[in-house]
Parts: C-alpha cells; sequence; structure tokens
C-alpha cells in the first residue's frame, strides 16, 4: 500500500514524529561590521515518552531520573 505526503493526515504525522523522534539544530549569528550583535543556539528534540527512554538509556541519561517509588 502506497501512501502519498498529500494523504496523510495530521494525526499520522505527529503518530510518526512521535514514534522516531525528530531533531531540530539551529545555529544562527548575527553581526555588524565583525561584531556579534546576536547569537542563538537550540536543539530542539520532540519525541515520545517510549522512544525517548529508549535512546537516553542507551547513553546513559536515565540514571539520574529519580523513581517514584
Amino acid at each position: 500500500m502506497r501512501h502519498s505526503i498529500e494523504a496523510s493526515s495530521l494525526a499520522e504525522v505527529i503518530d510518526r514524529i512521535l514514534d522516531k523522534g525528530i531533531v531540530i539544530d539551529l545555529w544562527a549569528r548575527v553581526s555588524l561590521v565583525g561584531i556579534e550583535l546576536l547569537a542563538i543556539e537550540a536543539r530542539i528534540v520532540i519525541a515520545g515518552v517510549e522512544t525517548w527512554l529508549k535512546y537516553a538509556e542507551a547513553v546513559g541519561l536515565t540514571k539520574h531520573i529519580p523513581v517514584a517509588a
């Protein structure tokens, strides 16, 4: 079965993003005559909890999360 991008509903797109995850990395700098006026760095990670926990555990981030009793 083939799906085109136009036929995908918003719910399907959001479901896929939360299932697989997405990373947006942005870096911008505004300067005038060699003087830096504004610098912006951002990293946005969007993923479902299950996906995030799977990758966070792989890189050792879950050892810092307190577990509720």
